[in-house]
């Protein structure tokens, strides 16, 4: 049975509940024979964790989920430790990951929502949905969701890839941005390809979505046509870029993204290349 989100706390606690306990960032995880684990209701009771700021997230094989956080001041305990979230990306089942990331975007949400923006009176969980309400002047704040384009640029057997300062290990990958007030994610497309390397698109067609909650990140995908220029690095953010032909790819992003995705769609569809006179370079 596939994740089924809910808000709605059941009116009885399971001891094989799965618990996605965040401290200062990070994911608490139980070491098991199989691998790493996300740690049950009975493991929590074991060890006398107990979370703060429970948030119940829905339901996962008829098990309920919930997300927490620790106090500043704990410590790891022996066969469990606290890990980044990316780095269990192959560790974890990938429907566990999306859960965890769904969980970490609600602690962050929490976190940053303890107190009224307007009056700074302090908020409370509203029933009927999920968000947070100010009991003394009433204003409601949802989870933030952060739109972003993420974009395969095309130029006739090669793909746009760069090298963003932010990533670690040397990888290459499709171009990304925030959309910005009042801008269409077309616009937001042709602004962020502008902006990092300096060519124009054409073109701009919708590939696909992925929610990114590292915190907030709603990532939507697109294909676009090269339509001139000559690419000049932005250098704060990009700190290299060039095309690539399906035969000669560089380091690239884990398949559970987005951007590989986007990646893997130009090697299927573009096998053959000038570069290499093959009719398939995969």
């Amino acid at each position: 049975m596939p994740f089924k989100p809910d808000f709605t706390h059941p009116t009885t606690e399971s001891a094989r509940s799965l618990w996605f306990v965040f401290h200062e960032g990070r994911l608490l995880i139980k070491a098991g024979d199989e691998g790493q684990l996300i740690p049950r209701t009975r493991d929590l009771s074991k060890f006398d964790i107990s979370p703060i700021h429970k948030q119940y997230l829905g339901e996962m094989n008829g098990f309920p989920c919930y997300a927490g956080e620790l106090a500043h001041n704990h410590t790891v305990l022996d066969g469990f430790s606290f890990e980044n979230v990316r780095k269990l990306f192959g560790l974890l089942e990938e429907e566990l990951i999306w859960v965890a990331g769904r969980a970490n975007q609600l602690v962050d949400w929490n976190q940053s929502h303890q107190f009224c923006g307007r009056c700074g009176h302090a908020t409370e969980d509203k029933p009927n949905e999920r968000a947070k309400i100010c009991p003394k002047c009433s204003l409601i704040n949802y989870p933030r969701v952060s739109p972003a384009i993420i974009v395969a640029v095309i130029k006739d057997d090669q793909i746009l890839l760069g090298s963003n300062r932010r990533f670690k290990g040397g990888f290459y990958s499709v171009l990304a941005g925030f959309a910005e007030p009042g801008e269409s994610l077309e616009e937001c497309v042709a602004r962020e390809v502008n902006e990092e390397v300096g060519i124009a698109v054409k073109n701009i067609r919708y590939f696909g979505s992925q929610p990114w909650p590292f915190p907030n990140s709603l990532m939507v995908g697109f294909i676009a046509d090269y339509a001139g220029g000559r690419i000049e690095v932005d250098k704060s953010e990009i700190v290299e870029a060039d095309w690539y032909s399906a035969c000669n790819l560089p380091l690239i992003p884990p398949k559970i993204s987005i951007a590989r995705q986007l990646i893997d769609w130009f090697a299927e569809n573009y096998t053959g290349c000038k570069t290499c006179n093959l009719t398939s370079c995969t």
